[in-house]
């Protein structure tokens, strides 16, 4: 699985990061390197949960993170 991670900066300093094709997956920090470190941990925890609720295929995969 390949995710995109995509940055801006907020007016007020803060950076958002959101991850493409994970509905809701999105977190602030206080510098875009802490936005998509929040991002990506919550993504693998999205993940996760889709995989213990059976929403997923257990298989084995491969996950990756592209910062845009």
């Amino acid at each position: 699985m390949n995710f995109r991670i995509e940055t801006e900066q907020e007016t007020d300093g803060r950076w958002i990061a959101e991850v493409s094709g994970i509905p809701g997956a999105l977190a602030y920090g206080e510098s875009r390197e802490r936005a998509i470190a929040n991002v990506q941990a919550l993504a693998l925890r999205v993940l996760a949960d889709r995989i213990e609720q059976s929403e997923a295929s257990p298989e084995p995969v491969i996950i990756s993170f592209l910062a845009a």
